[in-house]
């Protein structure tokens, strides 16, 4: 099979198309014939080890696991004897976040991991490009008590992670102030913001208005930043460790010196999400965002265009021609 692979650590560049023996599905396994993924941040993060803890999770000089990606949409085209829930030409979609190899025409999951049939009223190309953003979204989100009225800020509100938040947010009744540019603005407001903010314009950590949640998306701004524009008893989140991996220890010492806190769950996707997801997308309570499509053999630009950070909702490589 064709993959994308990874012999070194570096820029976009060192992903090259090789052709690489196909997976063969473990007895409780399935194998997905893969038509369409995506590039996100964590293969970028994994490509490029910034943080050390990368290099602690997949090698230290080069990586352990050679084929990136996380998302995927396809069908199940072998299974292996103990599998139940699924059969051969099953329509699925899921999230393969701990061991990666959706960047290729074949992968193998656990028939009870992030897996499960794709949404009848959607193609393959828009469910590749909703797990990830709504893994980390709803890690997130779940932490929050949407039982009274809840005012939520969103940091980075047009990328992948974003614009799942504003939806997510908006879903479950929250009144969401999102934070972008002018060229995402109205995408944005169509997904279900309620107030958009430019940062190209203005500072939103000086506008004066407070929140019961800030959520950074793309970690770009502090909690000591945001410490005053959150209302007592608020909560800050980032999705990213911030400097020194302050994020880590915060959680740890906020709650003790003030009401407002730091939270910084671990992501993790299971069965019982995808199943969620699966529904909200088939209620039209939520729209996969997708900036641009691009061939398998276009993943460097593909790549490139990600790292760039200016991208709107999700980059999909397009494994197939099938929709």
């Amino acid at each position: 099979m064709k993959a994308s692979i990874a012999k070194n650590y570096g820029p976009p560049e060192v992903l090259t198309l090789e052709e690489v023996e196909k997976p063969s599905p473990k007895a409780n396994e399935v194998r997905v014939k893969i038509h369409a993924t995506t590039v996100n941040r964590t293969d970028c993060g994994f490509r490029r080890p910034d943080y050390f803890i990368v290099r602690l999770i997949n090698g230290f000089f080069k990586p352990r696991r050679k084929i990136f990606g996380t998302e995927f949409a396809g069908e199940v085209d072998a299974i292996g004897e103990k599998v139940s829930q699924f059969k051969i030409g099953d329509p699925v979609f899921g999230l393969n976040l701990n061991k990666f190899g959706t960047h290729a025409e074949y992968v193998c999951i656990t028939e009870n991991k992030a897996i499960a049939l794709k949404p009848n009223n959607i193609s393959y190309t828009e469910a590749a490009a909703v797990c990830d953003g709504l893994m980390m979204a709803i890690t997130y989100l779940q932490k929050i008590n949407f039982t009274t009225e809840t005012k939520i800020l969103i940091n980075g509100a047009s990328g992948s992670i974003g614009s799942a938040a504003v939806q997510l947010a908006n879903y479950y009744g929250a009144h969401v102030t999102a934070v972008c540019n002018t060229r995402s603005a109205d995408i944005v407001k169509s997904i279900g913001a309620d107030k958009i903010i430019n940062y190209e314009l203005e500072d939103f950590t000086k506008k004066g208005k407070t929140y019961d949640v800030i959520l950074d998306t793309v970690g770009k701004s502090s909690y000591f930043k945001c410490k005053k524009i959150l209302k007592p008893g608020g909560i800050y989140f980032s999705s990213e460790l911030g400097f020194l991996g302050q994020n880590i220890f915060l959680p740890l010492t906020t709650p003790l010196f003030s009401s407002r806190k730091v939270k910084f769950p671990i992501p993790a996707c299971t069965q019982k999400d995808l199943e969620f997801f699966k529904a909200l997308l088939e209620s039209g309570n939520y729209n996969a965002v997708i900036d641009r499509n691009y061939s398998f053999d276009e993943i460097v630009e593909a790549t490139r265009y990600v790292e760039m950070g200016e991208k709107i909702g999700n980059v999909v490589i397009r494994i197939t021609d099938k929709d």
